[in-house]
């Protein structure tokens, strides 16, 4: 159709305020669509961001939660998480979950655990210095092992660790182990002939046993409970907690206080994931971890006198081993052997001594 002007008009053409409403619109559109995009990239830099700087620490523990050395460690872990603004986030795993000690030793050492509190017991196997630590009757008393393990001597087995990827950082505590049993007191060294006792994976406590006159038999923590109560051992040996929380003392109720053992226990940091921290994140990891000593020695004394009465209470008899020299003397093989195996290692032996003095 013609207008008057001669012009052709086209009726589906939009007005100019049309126009102007319609581009406003499409802008509003790109320019929400545009924020959308920046939301959603600003949200995945976040998670990214987040993701790398909050590492997943794992950590072992054969304790059940309420021992003293899993507080301690519960505070190990939320100290480090607090300090290093989440940038480490260690959570415990108890009860020996991810494992029995030796295999949670190995995960430790190649990286799969980040972190554990192992005694020194069964580390002798892969760390030969540390047997020093199982000699019987090395340490005279929990004090004199806390004296030496804080300090230069302690050190040393430190570096003796580091050298097979554990880093220690600070020593908990484990009291003085004695012998238990479901048959009779132990006062002499006769008296432990022909008993079957448990004791843990190590060639030193085996013969132990075995130059007592009894027979030593290795096995794994959860199977002593059991195989004291269908008779497969005799007796077993153990500080008052672990005896107590075992409930070892409900089939054992033979007590001797021995004190054979005194050993530390470490905080040992797998040291892959160690070398990963920065300078600063050391400094935190290894105050959170020197706190944590600190703490798990004090809720031990609490814990070892309360599991005493515990015991006392459901009908354990004690007994007092008054001349310990008779044991010393039976243990002197056990130390002659062990310098003729192990000659570098004398001098630490004689320091260790030496410094009880």
């Amino acid at each position: 159709m013609s207008s008057g002007d001669g012009k052709t008009k086209n009726h589906n053409t939009l007005s100019h305020p049309a126009l102007e409403e319609f581009a406003m619109l499409t802008n509003k559109i790109i320019k929400t669509s545009r924020t959308l995009k920046v939301f959603a990239l600003a949200g995945i830099a976040s998670a990214v961001s987040m993701s790398v700087q909050a590492e997943q620490w794992r950590g072992w523990n054969i304790h059940p939660p309420s021992y003293p050395n899993s507080m301690a460690l519960e505070s190990f872990a939320e100290e480090v998480a607090e300090n290093t603004d989440g940038r480490i986030e260690p959570k415990v795993y108890h009860n020996g979950v991810l494992g029995a000690q030796p295999d949670a030793i190995e995960q430790t050492r190649n990286g799969a655990l980040n972190f554990a509190n192992f005694n020194m017991g069964p580390m002798g196997p892969i760390v030969p210095a540390t047997n020093i630590l199982s000699l019987p009757f090395i340490f005279q008393s929990p004090d004199d092992m806390y004296r030496v393990m804080d300090g230069d001597i302690g050190e040393r087995f430190a570096e003796a660790l580091e050298e097979k990827n554990l880093v220690a950082l600070s020593w908990f505590g484990s009291g003085a182990r004695s012998l238990y049993n479901t048959d009779h007191p132990v006062t002499t060294p006769g008296d432990v002939e022909g008993l079957k006792v448990r004791v843990m994976n190590n060639d030193l406590y085996v013969q132990m046993i075995d130059e007592l006159g009894g027979n030593a038999t290795p096995m794994a923590y959860s199977e002593v409970y059991q195989s004291l109560k269908t008779g497969v051992i005799d007796g077993a040996e153990n500080n008052y907690p672990s005896f107590e929380s075992s409930g070892h003392y409900e089939v054992a109720k033979y007590y001797s206080l021995t004190e054979h053992l005194i050993l530390p226990e470490c905080l040992c940091v797998a040291k892959s994931s160690w070398d990963e921290l920065s300078e600063q994140d050391q400094g935190i990891v290894r105050e959170a971890a020197q706190n944590a000593a600190v703490e798990q020695r004090r809720l031990w004394e609490e814990r070892a006198e309360t599991s005493r009465q515990r015991v006392l209470d459901d009908g354990v008899e004690i007994n007092e081993v008054t001349d310990k020299s008779a044991f010393q003397a039976e243990m002197q093989p056990i130390y002659d052997d062990f310098v003729a195996s192990h000659p570098d290692l004398e001098a630490l032996v004689e320091d260790v001594q030496a410094a009880q003095e």
